[in-house]
């Protein structure tokens, strides 16, 4: 899969345990992200892997918490890290919104779109994750939850008019190298380096997400 204006490819290999655990100790220990254990994928690669869960009809196969409690479950600290993934090492990397970050969820053309234009801008950016649903998701501050309805409305879109969603307090997102549904992996279209360690608000960068948005909501109806 090729992100259009990103030139990222995402690749269907089988993620290995080393992988992810590696991986998961960097986002700790580097970026002092909370990390947290997920369901995984059991099979090989393509549409016939299932999630560990068990559940055939799973809504998110490979990606989303093992028990309830799971918010106080995540770690912090890369010897806890560790000592999960090493317990399971098949694991799914997840990250905890409205913690470290926000996360702002657009569709994968919209999202190259704005992307491009906020480099054109010199906008602070942040990491952006690239997902095999064909989604950008770019990491902000935490406390866009509340922001964005309202800063939407001051742009002049009602909010439930873009696809463009905010994951915020309670929520989540899966970390590369994780293996989602089809058995793509997740991958960052703008990787955390030190550039980019402080992350910008939402108020920054909405304007060109919500304009991207909105673009591709028109061209949908036109087709």
């Amino acid at each position: 899969m090729l992100y259009v204006g990103v030139v990222k490819v995402v690749d269907d290999t089988i993620t290995t345990g080393g992988q992810l655990l590696d991986a998961a100790v960097r986002y700790a220990e580097e970026r002092h992200w909370d990390v947290l254990p997920g369901a995984w994928l059991e099979g090989g690669p393509g549409t016939g892997a299932l999630c560990s869960c068990g559940e055939p009809r799973c809504g998110s196969p490979g990606a989303h918490p093992n028990r309830p409690d799971w918010a106080a479950q995540a770690g912090g600290s890369a010897v806890a890290v560790r000592r999960m993934w090493t317990k399971e090492p098949r694991a799914s990397i997840l990250l905890p919104t409205g913690r470290t970050f926000d996360a702002i969820d657009v569709p994968e053309v919209a999202g190259c779109l704005a992307l491009a234009r906020m480099e054109r801008m010199d906008l602070p950016l942040g990491p952006v994750l690239g997902t095999p649903a064909r989604r950008l998701i770019f990491l902000v501050l935490p406390g866009a939850t509340v922001k964005v309805p309202d800063l939407l409305r001051r742009l002049g879109w009602p909010p439930a008019s873009l696809d463009l969603t905010v994951h915020g307090e309670g929520g989540y997102v899966p970390a590369p190298p994780t293996r989602l549904a089809g058995g793509a992996s997740v991958q960052w279209a703008r990787r955390p380096t030190a550039l980019n360690r402080w992350l910008p608000d939402v108020e920054e960068l909405l304007s060109p997400l919500a304009y991207a948005c909105g673009r591709e909501a028109v061209e949908a109806r036109g087709r």
